[in-house]
């Protein structure tokens, strides 16, 4: 059986349908995951597809994306990008430089038609996982920091409606790969320490995170964080 197979898609800026490959569930399990959630697999990357490109206006989203756009999104996104766009089909198997391409289009896409803080975050954080399966460090942590900046309005903005421990476990761990393990603390422990979260796994996670963080401190002599102070 073939990895990929071919989905049908109503483009939500022009019409258009078109045609985009996707990958079958029995091809989607990873050989492993990092502690950020970026995943390896032995043969094809689903993420790799997740970005629906039109090849007729060259918009490009995910099933993330608001399902609808008024006129005034379909006009910003034709002067920003639209008019500029020599049509070319993505629909086929991908290559990470063509996936890198079909990501990049969706965040700009993304930011002309003014799409969630979240949906962004998440383009920008998978756009730093592809450049760590290039072994691009430096470009890595740059898309990491911009993740993180999204990450952290989405939670300011939903603060007061929504109690998302996996969002506050993600901001915890990209502090703690961009080197800011003290901030990194600080977002852990409040998956750990408040008593409405009830996500075990990412209770269980920011605790494992939080401890390593802890050795860290202890091995190079260092004070520790106040939140560290009286324990887990």
């Amino acid at each position: 059986m073939e990895p990929l197979y071919q989905s049908k898609i109503t483009c939500i800026c022009c019409g258009s349908t078109f045609l985009t490959s996707r990958v079958r569930p029995s091809f989607k399990r990873p050989v492993r995951t990092d502690s950020d959630f970026c995943a390896y697999f032995d043969a094809v990357n689903p993420d790799f597809y997740v970005v629906r490109v039109c090849p007729y206006c060259g918009f490009a989203s995910t099933e993330n994306f608001n399902q609808h756009l008024n006129d005034k999104q379909k006009y910003a996104y034709l002067e920003k990008l639209g008019r500029q766009w020599k049509a070319r089909n993505y629909g086929g198997a991908r290559t990470l430089e063509e996936a890198m391409e079909c990501y990049k289009l969706a965040l700009l896409c993304a930011q002309a038609v003014n799409e969630s803080d979240r949906v962004i975050a998440g383009l920008l954080h998978h756009i730093a996982w592809l450049y760590r399966y290039e072994e691009k460090k430096d470009q890595e942590d740059r898309f990491l920091q911009f993740a993180l900046d999204a990450y952290v309005r989405v939670y300011e903005g939903e603060r007061e409606s929504l109690n998302n421990a996996r969002l506050l476990y993600l901001i915890g761990e990209l502090n703690r790969r961009l080197g800011k393990p003290r901030e990194a603390v600080r977002w852990f422990s409040r998956v750990i320490h408040d008593k409405s979260i009830t996500d075990s796994a990412m209770i269980r996670a920011s605790r494992e995170q939080w401890a390593a963080i802890r050795e860290e401190f202890v091995q190079k002599g260092q004070e520790l964080p106040e939140e560290m102070q009286s324990g887990a």
